[in-house]
């Protein structure tokens, strides 16, 4: 993980602390140090930490700079034990080192003391709710979402550093995954070791994949992409031939003398173009900018939007996964961050969008395993507002795990997971899906509906399933056993379940969330309405018409009861009714009275039109707040209860 973490932590500009209380000499030490650490050469800066925390000195700037320094090179053991010291030494830290220490206590497996600090992480950043109690739940879920994968390293893998698999097709229906390496260690020169990890420079590399799925050995991508700095993180066109990839922008040698400032060190996220089979045509984008960095880009489906990483002004944490809409020409808009049902103070990236626009992404600033974990959000209009689900084992594991890809049930990951290693490098792997995570996300309503005094099935019952805002999901019917079945409902929503059955009263039913399987069963009521002149119905039905605030139109809720009053037309084929619609006395009386009146012929033509019940057996009006049944007049304070009571309609039988 130490390239990945290298390409994602360069985004952070680290702000120098003052420096308090120690001797010159320390003093001397540790500010070369911090010049060291704010242009990312943590290798470098490590060792003079070392020395002057060897010496004695104590400081929380100290720990705190050798934790960072460790934990960002995915090396946690030695993470844990300078993070130690700082919280020994004291418990007034930021909220994001409450993070950083349980993340890597979890990657070296002391997870009591992990989930203790991440529960307290949790509170500090107002995280606990209804939908999160404690670390232990959180377990106790990721547990439940596990065992879902078949995994295995790749044959491509090398002994240095390779991660983030991009799928790109081409005309003669063959498949290439192409990947950033650092190549075999053995290897290399020199001159391309970095400071940051000790480790080569990325390239590209891309291999062939044949039908039986055999990797062919790789070879570094043709064209301009490959420079001396790193390149990574390729994703393509539909048609293979544009790329995007992420590349830290190189100077000259007479550049480097010139800027000497931190901010020259950046990603930046290009555009190539696949020219005679060679990539060229490099365009710098301009979600590009001074003072920060772009990273990890991902396509949509329609390719009509970018996703990408990047530490932005408008970022909530360390990196923020954000999207760009792509014009037609090929120029992007500016730059939205997806919100904060992904993002959190902690770092998100390598963001991957499904055909259905689900997003994968690995952070880890949500609960996880330990380091990063993937993590699986669906979305509705590329409104990432549902519930978040970590992946499970054997994908997360207490290592990083990172740059998850996947279609039709097959993938890859990039992970530093050690399996017998000696070291932690990075290595892909492909895997098999053998169970969709989308039955993590859905349940199934079912149940039967009978009759109360018989105990027998209602076949042809109408059964509709409502969301809390009075929305309709599905509406479905009863077979001859009274048995029905809704299936692939959100598991994390609550519904209301309602019951119609002609010559039945109908019947509600509550349905909480987080339930896989829901079975509410119904007990209908035979009804012996025989209506009579002067009757109100909806009082006898105990029907209720809501209408939006200052809205005449009929509500979904609001057409399931006045089914039941066509059902009860069609009964009584004899029967008129007159449709008398009231307001509450909010309002000025002369507006309400226009209100009402709207709202009685959108009721009426509502029961004419799609109950095909004849004009001629209905009449009506609106009243206004001129008959109210409670003293609830002009300028006395009620409460909305006793309001509503007035907001109603009436369904009175006449002759």
């Amino acid at each position: 993980m130490k390239h990945v973490v290298k390409l994602l932590l360069i985004f952070l500009l680290f702000n120098v602390l003052s420096i308090y209380g120690q001797n010159e000499k320390e003093a001397k030490k540790l500010k070369e140090a911090n010049k060291i650490f704010v242009k990312f050469a943590y290798i470098d800066a490590i060792k003079v930490y070392l020395e002057v925390a060897e010496s004695g000195y104590q400081s929380q700037e100290l720990f705190q700079r050798l934790g960072d320094s460790y934990y960002f090179n995915a090396n946690y053991l030695e993470a844990v034990k300078w993070y130690d010291k700082l919280f020994l030494l004291t418990d007034d830290n930021l909220s994001i080192y409450f993070l950083r220490y349980s993340q890597s206590l979890k990657a070296t497996g002391e997870n009591e003391l992990a989930n203790i600090l991440f529960d307290q992480y949790a509170e500090k950043e107002g995280l606990v709710d209804d939908d999160f109690k404690t670390a232990e739940d959180y377990l106790l879920i990721i547990e439940n979402n596990s065992n879902r994968y078949l995994m295995e390293p790749l044959s491509i893998n090398t002994d240095g550093v390779d991660f983030g698999v991009g799928i790109q097709n081409s005309d003669s229906n063959n498949k290439k995954i192409i990947f950033a390496s650092t190549g075999a260690q053995t290897k290399l020169s020199k001159n391309k070791i970095e400071a940051w990890t000790g480790l080569a420079y990325l390239d590209l590399y891309e291999a062939n994949i044949d039908k039986s799925g055999i990797i062919s050995d790789p070879i570094k991508l043709k064209g301009d992409i490959n420079t001396d700095g790193h390149e990574s993180s390729a994703i393509f066109t539909e048609n293979g031939k544009t790329m995007y990839f992420t590349r830290n922008n190189v100077l000259s040698r007479k550049e480097k003398r010139k800027e000497k400032r931190v901010k020259s060190v950046q990603l930046k996220i290009y555009r190539a173009h696949l020219i005679d089979g060679v990539w060229t045509n490099i365009e710098d984008l301009s979600i590009n900018g001074t003072g920060y960095s772009t990273a990890h880009p991902m396509l949509n489906a329609a390719e009509d939007k970018l996703f990408f990483v990047s530490n932005m002004p408008q970022s909530f944490g360390q990196t923020d996964i954000f999207m760009a809409d792509i014009n037609p020409d090929g120029t992007l808009e500016a730059p939205v961050n997806v919100g904060t049902k992904v993002n959190t103070k902690g770092r998100e990236s390598f963001p991957y969008l499904t055909d259905e626009n689900a997003l994968y992404f690995s952070s880890d600033g949500h609960f996880g395993l330990g380091g990063y974990d993937v993590f699986y959000i669906a979305s509705k209009d590329n409104n990432f507002s549902g519930n978040l689900l970590n992946v499970g084992k054997p994908i997360n594991s207490s290592f990083d795990d990172f740059a998850f890809v996947i279609n039709n049930g097959k993938g890859y990951v990039s992970s530093n997971r050690k399996e017998g290693k000696e070291k932690e490098n990075d290595n892909i792997y492909s895997f098999v899906e053998t169970k969709p995570i989308k039955e993590l996300t859905t349940s199934k309503i079912h149940g039967v509906v009978i009759d109360e005094n018989t105990q027998l099935p209602l076949a042809s019952t109408i059964i509709s399933v409502l969301n809390l805002n009075n929305e309709d999901i599905a509406i479905v019917k009863t077979n001859n056993s009274g048995y029905y079945e809704v299936k692939e409902v959100d598991r994390f929503q609550d519904y209301v379940i309602k019951s119609l059955k002609r010559n039945y009263d109908g019947a509600d039913a509550f349905s909480g969330k987080n339930e896989k399987d829901r079975e509410v069963n119904f007990e209908l009521t035979r009804n012996t309405f025989e209506p009579k002149n002067g009757d109100d119905i909806a009082k006898v039905l105990n029907i209720i018409i809501y209408f939006n605030l200052d809205k005449s139109s009929i509500r979904k809720d609001a057409q399931l009861e006045l089914e039941k009053i066509i059902v009860v037309l069609k009964q009584n084929p004899d029967m008129n009714i007159d449709v008398r619609s009231h307001t509450d006395s909010r309002a000025e009386d002369s507006y309400n009275m226009r209100l009402s009146q709207k709202r009685n012929k959108a009721t009426i033509r509502y029961i004419v039109k799609k109950g095909g019940i004849s004009p001629d057996r209905l009449t009506g009006r609106g009243y206004g707040e001129t008959e109210l049944i409670n003293n609830c007049r002009n300028n006395v304070d009620c409460s909305e209860e006793f309001h509503q009571e007035n907001r109603r309609s009436e369904f009175i039988v006449v002759d």
